[in-house]
């Protein structure tokens, strides 16, 4: 008898929602309601360094915008939780003990010191990076005293060291990973947190998930999490490993190159609708290969094992069209509450207007003084451009300063406030050699366009961590081309 269909999405809440967390969670959604099954939102916060209250807030907010409900979750319940994997410590350390208790998994108790020497030794002799098994041949009555003790140490998985390992993913068949190229992973940390591969394989099977639906860079760690279900004795689900989404020259997408927040999108103006539509045009095209298409629509028609492997790039150029497409349908009316839903929306209006009422004169300047609260992408003229070098510096050394200011300090700010950012701005200059002076004009022209602005780390507040960002990217590639 075939097992329930039941698929999840498990995104880490250390940063904005991405635009690969909606592709996955789009697959696994159709899949699960094709087949009258259940969709799981799990929240895999074990990084308790970079895991943040307000991402996992966010994360929920930026699926629910896109029309991605769950089944199961933090927020709605479910029979099988908690789904917060900080909210489930207990149960990966009975997994590890049992694992241990069965010889499939060691203590280990290598210090930082010893395994950065070794990293160190084997990057100087071309050697593949990985632990080299020096706690495996440990007795274990040896070990456990030393546990009991105190001393400190992981958990590692012992992976079998000849021969190879033989997987199975749905859209490609049949994958071998020579055994010798493959370390003996850690499973729990010294803190006595999970790490990925225990936390994701135990949640999986006590969650009953049936189809592992998910990013091919973690095709990887399969042979892992085999391993790990068959030291359980535990029936593998489906492994289905969807095709990344990349940047036009085929890397990785990341914000570098191209706007990956959901939240960005949703801030710039595009239908939750038209971006479903494109995220599954990503790895699928329709049976009469038409382009658009409702999410019912994809519901009816997807196949997993007809899913593309081409390395779908995802072309910001393409996406506004098809958005256009989309918005060109809406009757003004629609089109009226879309607005006022999103851009000019009472709230976001009452965060502009007491930045410029004591600047202008005439209910008409409103528009002129305030409309880089209302565009995308800015058009630097002459005027600005030379405003956006640093005085007393050179094009080429404010760019090199607003890439570090966004890249090290800005990008990871959760809170966007304008204390905040003041107080990152102040700092980096403190640090950096820059004056407040030198660097508040560029940074002021980068997000606004302009030098004559209402506050700038007010303005920016209201202008969102998103666009911010954007725009700061754009200004430095400006300041990279000027001779």
């Amino acid at each position: 008898m075939a097992r329930p269909v039941r698929t999840r999405i498990a995104p880490s809440p250390t940063g904005d929602p991405h635009v690969g967390t909606a592709y996955v969670a789009l697959f696994n959604l159709a899949f699960a309601r094709q087949h009258g099954g259940q969709f799981i939102l799990r929240i895999e916060d074990t990084d308790q360094v970079r895991s943040d209250v307000a991402s996992e807030a966010m994360i929920y907010d930026a699926l629910r915008w896109l029309g991605l409900e769950w089944d199961e979750g933090p927020d709605v319940g479910g029979p099988h939780g908690p789904y917060r994997q900080s909210e489930r410590a207990e149960i990966y350390r009975e997994h590890a003990e049992r694992l241990v208790a069965s010889g499939d998994a060691y203590p280990c108790f290598c210090t930082k010191e010893r395994l950065d020497a070794l990293r160190a030794e084997q990057r100087e002799k071309k050697l593949a990076l990985g632990y080299d098994g020096h706690c495996r041949s440990i007795p274990p009555q040896e070990a456990e005293r030393r546990r009991k003790a105190g001393e400190a140490h992981v958990i590692r998985l012992a992976m079998p060291r000849e021969g190879e390992s033989v997987v199975r993913d749905l859209l490609r068949g049949v994958i071998r990973f020579p055994n010798e190229q493959i370390d003996d992973q850690v499973l729990l940390k010294s803190d006595g947190f999970p790490t990925y591969h225990l936390a994701n394989v135990v949640d999986d099977h006590l969650m009953e998930v049936s189809h592992v639906i998910r990013a091919e860079e973690w095709i990887s760690s399969l042979p892992k999490h085999v391993r790990l279900y068959e030291a359980f004795g535990w029936d593998e689900p489906v492994f289905c490993h969807l095709p990344l989404l990349r940047n036009a020259d085929r890397s990785k997408i990341s914000k570098r190159k191209n706007p990956v927040s959901l939240n960005y999108y949703r801030r710039a103006g595009f239908l939750p609708e038209a971006m479903l539509n494109y995220l599954a045009l990503m790895g699928w095209t329709m049976p009469d290969e038409r382009e658009e298409f409702g999410l019912d629509e994809f519901v009816d028609e997807l196949k997993l094992e007809g899913v593309t492997l081409g390395g779908p790039v995802f072309d910001l150029a393409k996406l506004t069209w098809l958005n256009g497409r989309y918005m060109r349908r809406l009757e003004p009316a629609e089109l009226l509450a879309r607005l006022r839903s999103e851009i000019l929306s009472d709230g976001y209006l009452l965060e502009v207007l007491p930045l410029v009422r004591e600047r202008i004169d005439t209910l008409d300047a409103f528009m002129e003084y305030s409309q880089f609260f209302f565009t995308g992408d800015l058009t630097y003229d002459d005027a600005a451009r030379t405003k956006l070098v640093a005085k007393g510096r050179t094009a080429p050394q404010t760019a090199k300063a607003l890439r570090t200011l966004l890249e090290d300090h800005l990008d990871g700010l959760m809170e966007w406030s304008a204390e905040n950012l003041e107080e990152v701005v102040r700092g980096f200059c403190e640090a950096s050699g820059w004056t407040p002076k030198e660097l508040f004009m560029p940074i002021r022209v980068a997000v606004t366009g302009s030098p004559a602005t209402p506050p700038l780390f007010e303005t920016m507040a209201v202008l969102g961590k998103e666009l911010c960002r954007r725009r700061l990217r754009n200004a430095v590639t400006e300041l990279r081309s000027m001779k």
